[in-house]
């Protein structure tokens, strides 16, 4: 259409208001599905157009791989340092323990900056993201179901705490979040392959360390155990030119040569 999300008729076009028009062109480029200057991507033309891959979502490999690429591209921050970072620290987390987590990077990182409400705005949104509200413990009367809740990469679970007030004892019960490592059956191996050859950190040998604990490794972005990693190493190795070694105290995938991530996709959506 040769539209603009700043044209004055947008409102109208989208049949929305204008600050939702501004939510759907912020998430648009969390996702990568346009760019800064508001061009539809590469990746978001071959998975959506009419087209495309799936333009209605409706496989699983589609939202991995919007979840791959709301962590990777950083464009909402909060989705990254949660993968990459701060689950590292704590198993389990709440959003007080998160703000904290956040507060204390901004004092070491001065150009980081810190607003509490706009972090535990984030939090709320994340926990959204992933999770229905039948999974959610408060018994809230709003239905939502996350865009990518099926992918059950977070859990929640409740859990109670002692304070005291005014001399008196009182159970304060409250929700808690973890993103559990596992074998991930229900990740197609095509999505992990594309996930490596799209890292412009990695070369033509990718040590296992490196697969597994290097900032948007695919065990970082997809929560894989070391089991479930090896397991989509054997996946992907079966196709020609991919190889693992383990010999000598060395552990890496190599690629002779690399094939295009793109195709990769593309064969998996055509088969």
């Amino acid at each position: 259409m040769g539209k603009s999300f700043s044209d004055e008729d947008a409102v109208v076009l989208l049949g929305v208001g204008k600050n939702m028009v501004g939510s759907i062109r912020f998430w648009l480029k969390a996702f990568n599905i346009i760019t800064a200057k508001d061009e539809i991507t590469e990746f978001g033309r071959r998975l959506l157009n009419d087209d495309g891959w799936d333009p209605y979502l409706e496989d699983k490999a589609s939202l991995w791989l919007l979840h791959y690429q709301l962590v990777k591209n950083n464009f909402a921050s909060t989705y990254s340092i949660l993968f990459n970072e701060f689950r590292r620290e704590r198993i389990e987390f709440t959003r007080e323990s998160f703000v904290s987590y956040m507060r204390r990077r901004s004092e070491v990182e001065k150009a980081f900056q810190f607003n509490q409400n706009t972090i535990e705005a984030d939090f709320d949104v994340f926990r959204k993201m992933y999770l229905s509200n039948q999974e959610e413990s408060k018994g809230t009367e709003d239905s939502y179901s996350g865009i990518l809740c099926d992918l059950n990469l977070v859990k929640t679970f409740r859990k109670e705490r002692i304070e005291w007030h005014e001399g008196k004892e009182k159970k304060i019960k409250y929700d808690a979040y973890y993103i559990e490592n596992r074998e991930r059956d229900d990740l197609p191996s095509e999505v992990f392959l594309y996930a490596i050859l799209d890292n412009t950190q990695y070369g033509d040998a990718i040590s296992l360390l490196k697969l597994d604990q290097s900032y948007n490794s695919p065990a970082s972005i997809f929560g894989l155990s070391r089991a479930g990693l090896m397991d989509k190493i054997n996946e992907i190795t079966r196709e020609r030119g991919i190889s693992f070694v383990d010999h000598a105290g060395i552990k890496e995938l190599q690629f002779k040569p690399k094939p295009n991530p793109l195709t990769v996709l593309n064969r998996y959506y055509e088969g």
